[in-house]
């Protein structure tokens, strides 16, 4: 059953997704080459706690740590670790918070030091193709509208749309009714209704959409081992527009002053 929220569910949705946002560039801040992906997580989890919220994903349904934190041709679900982060590399920093009984969970692939050109487009196109998908999510339209603006865009050029993950509706529960897949046909799926709360979560490979999951049960991965981006908004529909409750504003901020 898809919930519809009221203006004070969304509110509190809109706390926890702006805690995610700051959670975010806080980590964004330590994203240098030697840092290890375990020493992200321990100042993520400090972060959320500090500010009053819960680590969302710390133990849902058994998984060990705070962020999924996915590099390279990881594409969702990296277990933070020993593992070093190098020059050349992106990652996907995925977070979830509850504070106040809610839900925000967002996610922005980051480049560490100098990437390749080719990668470094499918970071902005991915991003892109998010936002174009937020620009569908409107009363009345359908979840296959949200797909299909980001299918055509990414495929547009040779990229390829995970298939076997998608967005979620977001409120109480992390994940929710109904399910947003990133692929899809105009006018088809569940309908849009004003005060449904979803999280709009674009996963687009480089090479082919197949994936494969390692043996930690967790870590998804490009079957071609070409590299993955990943970037995720909480989004509130309204009649003739859609309300973003999360933010990159933060990252980006933070992002710039490292240049």
């Amino acid at each position: 059953m898809v919930l519809i929220k009221t203006e004070e569910e969304i509110e509190l949705i809109r706390h926890s997704s702006l805690l995610v946002g700051k959670t975010l560039a806080e980590v964004a801040s330590h994203l240098v080459p030697g840092v290890t992906t375990l020493a992200l997580d321990k100042i993520a989890e400090e972060f959320i706690r500090d500010n009053q919220g819960i680590p969302g994903f710390k133990g849902y349904n058994g998984f060990p740590a705070s962020l999924c934190i996915s590099v390279n041709d990881e594409v969702v679900h990296g277990i933070p670790g020993k593992r070093q982060l190098r020059d050349g590399d992106i990652v996907s920093v995925d977070c979830g918070v509850k504070k106040n009984g809610y839900f925000g969970d967002s996610a922005y692939t980051f480049a560490i030091g100098v990437v390749d050109e080719n990668v470094l487009l499918l970071l902005e196109r991915t991003r892109n193709s998010l936002y174009r998908a937020i620009e569908t999510a409107i009363a009345g339209k359908r979840v296959g509208d949200i797909g299909y603006a980001v299918q055509s865009y990414v495929e547009g050029f040779g990229y390829s749309v995970v298939r076997d993950l998608v967005g979620h509706g977001l409120g109480k529960n992390l994940h929710e009714k109904p399910e947003v897949p990133n692929y899809g046909r105009r006018g088809q799926g569940k309908e849009l209704l004003e005060g449904m709360v979803i999280a709009i979560e674009p996963m687009i490979n480089l090479g082919v959409k197949n994936v494969t999951q390692d043996k930690d049960g967790w870590t998804i991965r490009t079957a071609d081992k070409m590299p993955s981006a990943h970037f995720e908004h909480d989004v509130v529909i309204r009649k003739g527009y859609a309300e973003i409750l999360s933010t990159f504003d933060f990252i980006e901020e933070v992002l710039s002053k490292n240049k």
